[in-house]
């Protein structure tokens, strides 16, 4: 699933509200000070059209930099560098204040955002995930988002920056290196300041007469019940422009010797079982159903596609699909799953090396890196 994409010139104004971290848990390169050179990154990709203002918390929070021209370059950058790490964190407060300042100057039909800088670390004053997500699902009803920037390793409350950014119609990125920085705040800019679509669901039903049984790789923090993808009442998450997700299925196909593996259930005693429709006689693999609101939508608008089965084996399969899969392998691996199969470290580098492609931004070669560490930290005694 792939956002349309936005160019520079016909992004909306953006009202921004820079809402940083300056705890002393921020003190680390990788935490406020690479924090500043992708500041720094980000003030280049916008205009004077544009505005922002930076709101700090620590023990508590306060105005650094009322909501100024983006093309007011020193001047920002003159409040960036001023910020020193220190004393506990008083999130909530500071999450109260950045969206106050972004209400004082909302632009009709731009992008108007807090973008909380942190490395997740809330100990202070609204601590407990309940308030935060409560605080943020009202500001999103007025027009007001959340992007969700983790900076660093180690007391990253991941869990929880996760939640309050999808709930705040927005994102979440993890940066721990300039190139990451640079990738987040530069490359894929359009996709973290604008929302093209919320609450996107999506719902595949497999055909039995082709499919024995299915399984979703990952995402089990974003499952829905089957009743929830027709309900717009019901949260679901934001793609931004240009972004694009993936998800992959291990399916046991009907017919196949593994499908003896696939675990029964008793008869029922009162109902029988479904009788297969006519479209199960086709040669349907499975339909693909997508539920999505424009950010100015209450309700949604649906899309289907139907799929086939073209035969081919994996080998033959695009490199992104492959690259894809390679990427699904290791995080299997990391995570020990009963359901890695074959997988191993050398099969995912072999893969993911063999279907790298084009990769201007060198983000690939970077994943090879991380697959080469976590092959020799397990090597390792």
């Amino acid at each position: 699933l792939k956002g349309r994409e936005i160019e520079r010139e016909s992004r909306p104004n953006g009202n921004l509200v820079l809402l940083i971290d300056t705890s002393g848990s921020m003190k680390q390169p990788n935490k406020l000070p690479l924090l500043k050179r992708g500041m720094r990154l980000l003030l280049d990709q916008l205009n004077a059209s544009d505005r922002i203002a930076i709101v700090t918390y620590a023990g508590s929070a306060g105005l650094v930099l009322d909501s100024t021209p983006a093309d007011d370059f020193d001047r920002i950058m003159q409040g960036l560098n001023q910020l020193q790490a220190g004393g506990s964190t008083n999130g909530g407060q500071g999450l109260q204040l950045a969206y106050q300042v972004a209400r004082d100057h909302f632009i009709p039909g731009g992008t108007n955002r807090v973008l909380l800088c942190t490395d997740g670390d809330f100990n202070v004053g609204m601590t407990g995930t309940d308030q935060m997500v409560r605080l943020v699902e009202e500001q999103s009803k007025d027009g007001i988002d959340l992007t969700v920037l983790g900076f660093g390793m180690g007391n990253l409350n991941d869990a929880m920056l996760e939640q309050i950014s999808g709930r705040g119609n927005g994102n979440y990125a993890f940066i721990d290196t300039y190139n990451e920085a640079k990738k987040v705040l530069v490359e894929q800019l359009a996709g973290t300041l604008v929302t093209i679509a919320k609450d996107v669901k999506i719902q595949i039903e497999f055909n039995p007469k082709k499919v024995a049984a299915y399984r979703l790789i990952g995402y089990e923090n974003r499952v829905l019940a089957n009743e929830d993808f027709n309900d717009d009442k019901k949260d679901a998450g934001e793609i931004g422009a240009g972004h694009s997700v993936t998800a992959l299925y291990e399916l046991i196909p009907a017919g196949s010797s593994q499908q003896n593996s696939v675990a029964q259930t008793d008869e029922l005693k009162y109902q029988t079982s479904r009788a297969l429709s006519s479209a199960a006689r086709s040669d349907e693999l499975l339909t693909v159903k997508l539920r999505y609101k424009l950010p100015h939508q209450t309700e949604s608008d649906l899309i289907e596609q139907v799929v086939f089965d073209n035969d081919k084996v994996f080998e033959q399969a695009d490199q992104e699909f492959q690259f894809a899969a390679a990427v699904a392998g290791f995080g299997m691996l990391l995570r020990d799953s009963e359901y890695r199969g074959e997988w191993d470290f050398e099969t995912v580098r072999k893969t993911a090396e063999a279907s790298v492609g084009s990769d201007p931004h060198g983000f690939r070669e970077e994943f090879l890196e991380l697959v080469a560490v976590a092959r020799d930290l397990k090597r390792s005694p």
